[in-house]
């Protein structure tokens, strides 16, 4: 049976009908992951039943520590913010499609022609966010869904998959699966996925994740909080003492003890007449050593997602305005490495197959198109124009197109109209009179 001419990068063939359906709608054995309801091991989490769940993810059971993930980021206000922090960061960036190096005519209008496609996908922003979640749970799966459209293989959007869903090859920890109930797991379908990983550290996929940073943090905040609120309910209360006269029955007694127990909080009661409760002082006590507990988990979180603390909060004491810059350089670079890296994900899982696919300049996989996010700051225009002028005159051969990236501004294409110096634009009009 002769092969598809088209292969992924890994060189197994493709066959366009199998695009025609998701694979876990498609494969029976991976129906049953969608019966699957977390089980939230954040509730009664210690020690050492984190400790229990890092060490089955590091076998491939990822259940439990993207489950914890989840669990993180809905119960932890200061977590769910500082990783919205870095999800939104991504969003708003431009983005082109480059040519391969050297491109021929061909390969330019097939990079046009993907810049165009993916201008048009309504989904592909929403899919920038969604990738963003492998920061926390160090992987990130979108299930594409195909649909031809007048001639061409097309994205029409994608489902995000719960990290659950997921494991690790037994052989090649590196290396995700679908659970389809088997020692070894499902393989994901060729140009059926976008399998977007993070590295918020070195080391196999199931230890990238910064989930094994901060559940640390989440475990000892949530043991502050808990005595917090139990220092608040015994200490924040006056001393309430019930006295019951000589020869009380024991069903006064219990009757004086209920009233006691609900006064505080009811703000009322009834007891037996001859009987008396007094209210003492509060006893005397501190939270301070409760929130410092809490401030240090909030700070070591913000570290560790952010890079700093000062793009969060703010002391009154060390935050002045030069450290609350330089914290914010380090956000820009971890925002840089974490789109460099969602790029090279599009350029492997969404370019690639729709080049491949629709491509008509397409020959080989080993010259493909480049998703590119535009990192580039602009340059400060008055110091570029009041050096550039002396720098050529002094014979400097400058590359017009190096200073238009410079200052972020685009090359005019033929035809159209250009700014110009006043006077030029007058002595040109008064020729054309």
């Amino acid at each position: 049976m002769a092969t598809s001419p088209i292969v992924d990068l890994w060189g197994r063939p493709i066959e366009t009908a199998d695009l025609d359906e998701q694979q876990t709608e498609s494969d029976s054995r991976l129906t049953s992951l969608k019966r699957h309801f977390a089980d939230h091991p954040s509730s009664g989490l210690t020690p050492m039943k984190l400790a229990g769940i890092m060490k089955r993810a590091e076998e491939g059971d990822l259940i439990a520590q993207s489950e914890l993930a989840e669990d993180m980021e809905e119960k932890d206000a200061h977590i769910q913010s500082e990783l919205a922090k870095r999800k939104m960061a991504l969003l708003n960036i431009d983005w082109n499609i480059r040519p391969p190096r050297n491109a021929t005519a061909d390969e330019q209008r097939d990079a046009d022609m993907l810049q165009e496609l993916l201008e048009d996908a309504t989904w592909l922003e929403d899919a920038f966010f969604d990738m963003a979640d492998a920061t926390l749970k160090s992987f990130s799966n979108l299930e594409l869904r195909w649909d031809r459209v007048e001639g061409m293989q097309l994205v029409t959007g994608y489902d995000h998959r719960d990290p659950a869903w997921f494991q690790t090859h037994p052989d090649n920890r590196n290396q995700l699966r679908l659970r389809d109930g088997s020692h070894q797991g499902a393989e994901l379908n060729p140009f059926g996925w976008i399998a977007h990983t993070a590295k918020a550290k070195s080391g196999y996929l199931t230890r990238r994740g910064l989930v094994r940073v901060l559940a640390w943090p989440f475990l000892f905040k949530n043991y502050s909080v808990r005595d917090l609120a139990e220092f608040l309910e015994i200490y924040g209360l006056p001393i309430r003492l019930g006295k019951y006269p000589e020869g009380a029955t024991e069903r006064e007694k219990a009757t004086l003890l209920r009233a006691v127990m609900s006064i505080g909080h009811n703000a009322g009661g009834i007891i037996p007449k001859g009987m008396d409760i007094d209210f003492n002082n509060a006893a005397d006590g501190a939270s301070d050593p409760f929130m410092a507990m809490v401030s240090w988990c909030e700070k070591s979180q913000s570290k560790a997602i952010l890079g700093g603390t000062l793009t969060s909060q703010a002391d009154g004491k060390t935050s002045t305005n030069a450290l609350g810059n330089v914290h914010n350089e380090v956000r820009e670079e971890i925002r840089d490495f974490d789109l460099k890296r969602i790029a090279a994900t599009l350029t492997r899982d969404l370019v690639f197959p729709l080049y491949a696919l629709n491509g008509k300049s397409y020959r080989t996989r080993h010259r493909i198109p480049r998703f590119e996010f535009d990192l580039t700051e602009a340059e400060d225009i008055q110091m570029l124009s009041t050096t550039l002028p002396g720098l050529v005159q002094l014979g400097m051969r400058i590359p017009l197109a190096w200073a238009h990236d410079k200052t972020q501004i685009p090359q005019a294409k033929d035809g159209e109209d250009i700014l110009q110096p006043q006077s030029a634009s007058l002595t040109q009009g008064a020729q054309n009179d």
